[in-house]
């Protein structure tokens, strides 16, 4: 994902008639940077593998800083769901341009499954090409035109994102033990980090990241405004991250200025709780051998 001290540039260089100020588009594009991210993995789950995650988050992240840009909060719109439809709409452009058959040969392509299956139902088997084409209306020499066309289509798309060799059309290649391990260690102290935050900002995370609820839904539960869930969201998600990298990448963990001061304080008390709370053991029980959650348990049983 693109890194936050880059939402300045965007905002920069994006020429467009705004209501916030730089500073206030600079901070609502960092707090939302995770919604980017959510609709790309939610959009990889439905589409072929060899399309890449760089070029749809790279729309994203676009789309969500012309948000940021035209959003005006007197229309009474959460910023939430103003920037989801702007972000989903230019994921599906992205993967639009990035398709190499035309609108004409897929619309071909559909009516002929469509066909295909409604046959197969009525015949009680796979119906020839003979039968196919008298119930499209064409002749059998189309039917392997369009067949050619998108096979064609899907040769070019996995040319078009080759640059060297096969193992480029890997998105994620398989980890080998060492790295398996690693990754269920990482797993496991999310959990614990996790629920190891305050309870309401456990309830924030958890409910907007895991269960995908709006964040209306969410301040009415909590009794507070939408602003105020915000804040707890950019909230529990800096402690999250140095509670993790206390524990698992110590020299990127923040050093504060005065120890001695609250904040200071309660900040060491939340990573003690995740030490405490946290083995070995306990961390890799919560994932199988796959990496995958083993079972429902704690603050993460709906991933």
């Amino acid at each position: 994902m693109t890194s936050t001290a880059n939402a300045a540039d965007f905002v920069a260089d994006t020429a467009a008639v705004t209501v916030l100020s730089a500073a206030e588009q600079e901070e609502i594009i960092r707090t939302h940077m995770p919604l980017v991210g959510h609709l790309v993995r939610d959009m990889l789950s439905r589409i072929p593998n060899h399309i890449h995650r760089d070029d749809l988050t790279s729309a994203g992240l676009h789309a969500l800083v012309t948000a940021a840009r035209s959003w005006d909060p007197e229309r009474g719109i959460p910023f939430h769901r103003f920037a989801s439809t702007r972000i989903r709409g230019a994921i599906l452009d992205e993967l639009r341009a990035l398709d190499w058959a035309t609108r004409s040969v897929r619309t071909k392509a559909r009516a002929t499954d469509a066909t295909r299956q409604a046959l197969t139902t009525t015949l009680g088997r796979t119906p020839s090409a003979d039968e196919l084409a008298q119930a499209l209306g064409t002749t059998t020499s189309d039917l392997k035109q369009t067949d050619t066309d998108v096979q064609r289509a899907t040769v070019l798309s996995l040319q078009g994102f080759t640059t060297s060799s096969a193992d480029d059309l890997v998105t994620e290649k398989t980890p080998g033990p060492e790295d398996m391990l690693l990754r269920r260690e990482q797993i496991g102290y999310l959990h614990h980090a996790i629920g190891s935050l305050p309870e309401r900002l456990q309830v924030v995370i958890t409910e907007y990241f895991l269960q995908e609820r709006p964040m209306a839904d969410i301040a009415a539960d909590l009794g507070v405004t939408e602003s105020r869930v915000s804040q707890l969201r950019a909230e529990a998600l800096a402690l999250l991250k140095d509670g993790l990298n206390t524990h698992l990448s110590p020299e990127l963990a923040p050093v504060p200025d005065n120890p001695e001061s609250i904040t200071a304080r309660r900040r060491a008390s939340y990573y003690n709780n995740i030490a405490e709370n946290t083995s070995v053991r306990s961390r890799l029980a919560l994932t199988n051998a796959h990496g995958h959650t083993a079972y429902s348990r704690g603050p993460l049983a709906a991933v």
